[in-house]
C-alpha cells in the first residue's frame, strides 16, 4: 500500500488524466484548430477542509459524523474504487436549487464558490485520510450554532416530483 501522499497525488493525476481524455475526446478538429485550453486547478485536501467549514457547506453536510443533517454526508465512499471530480460537480450541480434555498434560509446568503475552490472542497470529499481528522473542534462555535440537525428530504426536487 502506497503511503496516504502519495495515493492523495496518484488520485489527482488520475482526475487529471481523465478530465484531459474526456477533453480530448469531445474535442473537435475545429475546437482544437481555435487554441482552446483545459484549466484543471491543483487541488489540496487540508484546504478543501477549511473551506468546507468556512464556506459554511458543514452548516448542512456532515463528513466524519460531524456536520449538518440537513443534505447528504459527503464522507468518501468505501465502495467507489475512485473518485469522480466531474460526478461531485455534477451532483452539486442538480443539488443547486436546493442549496441555494437552504443557504438562503439557514445562513441568509449564497454561498459562492471559484473553480479552485471547488476542487479544494473535491480533494476534501475524495481524502479518506484527511476527513478522518475532522472533528467538532474544527468548526468555530458560531459556525455551530449554525448547523442544522432537520433532514430536508421534502425540498429534494427528486422527492418533490413524487
Amino acid at each position: 500500500m502506497l503511503p496516504a501522499p502519495l495515493r492523495r497525488t496518484a488520485r489527482l493525476c488520475a482526475v487529471v488524466l481523465s478530465a484531459a481524455a474526456l477533453w480530448l475526446a469531445l474535442a473537435d478538429d475545429d475546437a482544437m484548430a481555435a487554441d482552446q485550453k483545459l484549466v484543471i486547478p491543483l487541488a489540496d485536501s487540508q484546504q478543501g477542509m477549511r473551506l468546507f467549514v468556512g464556506k459554511g457547506c458543514v452548516v448542512c453536510h456532515a463528513v466524519n459524523g460531524v456536520g449538518g443533517k440537513a443534505a447528504p454526508a459527503l464522507d468518501v465512499s468505501e465502495s467507489e474504487p475512485y473518485f469522480d471530480v466531474f460526478d461531485f460537480a455534477a451532483r452539486m450541480w442538480r443539488g443547486a436549487p436546493t442549496m441555494i434555498v437552504l443557504q438562503e434560509m439557514e445562513m441568509g446568503y449564497q454561498i459562492e464558490l471559484t473553480g479552485e475552490e471547488l476542487a479544494h472542497l473535491a480533494a476534501f470529499a475524495s481524502d479518506r485520510a484527511v476527513q478522518k481528522t475532522f472533528t467538532e473542534a474544527d468548526i468555530p462555535e458560531v459556525i455551530r450554532d449554525w448547523m442544522v440537525d432537520e433532514v430536508y428530504e421534502e425540498l429534494d426536487p427528486d422527492n418533490m416530483a413524487r
